[in-house]
């Protein structure tokens, strides 16, 4: 597998991770706060063919 998509992946199952994390009771709210847009902004374009041809994600909000 080519590092980049490694890399995507990789970033991928980390926002899950901290999205799973947040929802167990006393989970650190400032680390959330903090790692959550910092992994967000670190995300990789996704690797050709992930998607279908024309599909917009932010248009879909």
């Amino acid at each position: 597998m080519c590092e980049h998509i490694e890399d995507f992946h990789r970033t991928v199952l980390m926002l899950g991770a901290l999205a799973l994390y947040a929802e167990f009771p006393g989970a650190d709210d400032d680390f959330i706060d903090t790692i959550g847009p910092s992994l967000a902004v670190s995300l990789p374009e996704p690797p050709a063919g992930m998607f279908p041809p024309g599909y917009d994600p932010i248009g879909d909000v």
